[in-house]
């Protein structure tokens, strides 16, 4: 698989110390980032793209990966989740902001770019 495509984004959850929708967020924010116009001007099939998505939470445990690869509009996902992202902590108020990084990475058969 080549690697056509890479692209980041953060996400937040600020309340809920939900670390999947932290996730689903930061998956949002990068596919925001980007428009996958080179396949339809390569004329590539989306269903031989194979999407890979490293979430960073502190607690990686605690994401549901196939929320997070229900996210993707095109292509076969493979989420991989690992310790990063932050929590803030509000001591004064007993509660943790989590924030995740997603790192998308589109691939696609190099043989099939020929």
């Amino acid at each position: 698989m080549k690697r056509l495509i890479l692209e980041m984004g953060m996400g937040t959850d600020l309340y809920g110390e939900d670390y999947t929708k932290a996730a689903c967020r930061a998956v949002d924010d990068a596919i925001r980032h980007s428009s996958l116009i080179l396949f339809r001007s390569l004329g590539l099939d989306h269903e031989k793209m194979q999407v890979n998505v490293t979430i960073g939470v502190q607690d990686p445990e605690a994401v549901d990966g196939d929320v997070v690869a229900a996210k993707l509009p095109r292509g076969h996902a493979v989420v991989t989740i690992v310790h990063g992202g932050q929590n803030v902590v509000d001591e004064v108020n007993g509660t943790i902001s989590v924030i995740a990084s997603a790192a998308i990475e589109a691939t696609y058969p190099e043989e099939e770019l020929r």
